[in-house]
Parts: C-alpha cells; structure tokens; sequence
C-alpha cells in the first residue's frame, strides 16, 4: 500500500475543508460552532498548516454535515466508476498512527462508501461525535487481527472473519489490544449520497 506523502495530503483535505464550508456557506465561526473544533484549528488546517488528527477531521466532517471519507477525495471532472489502488487515497492519524485508503471511487453519487484500515498494535481513536443530522450506517469487518470496538457503552471484540453492524448516533472508540496490526474493511451507508461530496 502506499501512502501519499504527508503534504500533499494536507494540502487536499485543506482544499477539500474550504471548498464544502464555503460551498455550505459556513463562517469558520458558525464550522466551530458545528463541529467542536476551534475556529484557530479550523484556519490552521484551512491553510495546510496542521496534520490533524482523525478525531478532529471527524469532528469537521459531522460538522459539514458530510463523512470522513469526503475530506480526503480529490475532486474530478468526470466521475470514474473504478478507483484503482494506485490512485486511492490514504491518511495516517498522526496522532494513532493508524493507516486509512479510501477504496470507493471519488464523486460517484453513492450512498455506500468504503475504507480499509489498518490499526497498529496498542493504538485507540475515540470519536466522540454522536447523533447526525442523517442516519449513517457503518459495518467492520475485520481481515486480519483483532479490535475491541466501544459503540456507545458497548464494548465488541472482533477477530478476523466477524462483522459488526452499528448506526453512527453515539461516541465510538477502537483499540487494538494486540501486539499485531489489524486490518479491516468499513462499509458506511449514508442515506444522502452527496454527504460524500
């Protein structure tokens, strides 16, 4: 897998932050008010001047009423139903060190969208973002290794093959109690397909 170079990235969710605030006619105060995330950190990641973690970019995803994996896609001019491994997207959360790849194709008006993640030995991300203004739909499956997923005060431990199903409306954390990397696949179903835009 290879990851695209920190910069670049920054620079894509950068662009991809300011085009769908100004696209939903937001202030950088009425985005802070939304999100949970300071109006300074907003214009530092505005700018390219922050990695921000996947708990932020989250909280700024709910807040712009699109998903996480929105932020990452380059915009097109035509929408390519195939999204070839080369040309997916990936992020490393600075902060966890674990890695995402958007595997659906960029701009396609779906309600499904896809990632594949891989979540280092001994790493947690907690998102704290609850109730959405539309019902999304999220299942993991793990490939390889295991995760103790927190839906709400429910705690799932999944091993490689198992499945969980959940509706993004309470705080969800992952961690990975091993000393191995997990990978394994998110399918998330918005019954909006332009949240990904």
């Amino acid at each position: 897998m290879k990851e695209e170079a920190p910069a670049p990235l920054n620079d894509r969710i950068a662009r991809r932050v300011r085009e769908l605030r100004a696209a939903r006619g937001l202030s950088l105060e009425a985005l802070a008010a939304q999100s949970g995330v300071s109006r300074s950190m907003i214009s530092l990641i505005e700018r390219g001047e922050s990695s921000p973690t996947a708990v932020v970019l989250e909280k700024l995803a709910a807040g712009l009423g699109t998903m996480l994996a929105a932020l990452f896609d380059e915009p097109r001019p035509r929408a390519d139903p195939v999204a070839r491994r080369a040309d997916q997207p990936q992020w490393r959360d600075p902060s966890s060190g674990y890695l995402r790849r958007n595997v659906s194709p960029g701009g396609i008006a779906s309600p499904l969208q896809i990632v594949e993640v891989l979540f280092p030995p001994k790493a947690r991300v907690a998102y704290e973002s609850g109730a959405r203004e539309a019902r999304v739909h999220q299942q993991v499956w793990m490939l390889e290794g295991t995760i103790e997923i927190t839906v709400g005060d429910e705690r799932h431990r999944l091993d490689a093959g198992d499945c969980l199903a959940m509706v993004l409306d309470r705080p969800v954390a992952y961690f990975n109690p091993t000393r191995e990397t997990a990978r394994y696949a998110v399918a998330i179903v918005s019954p909006h397909p332009d949240v990904w835009k």
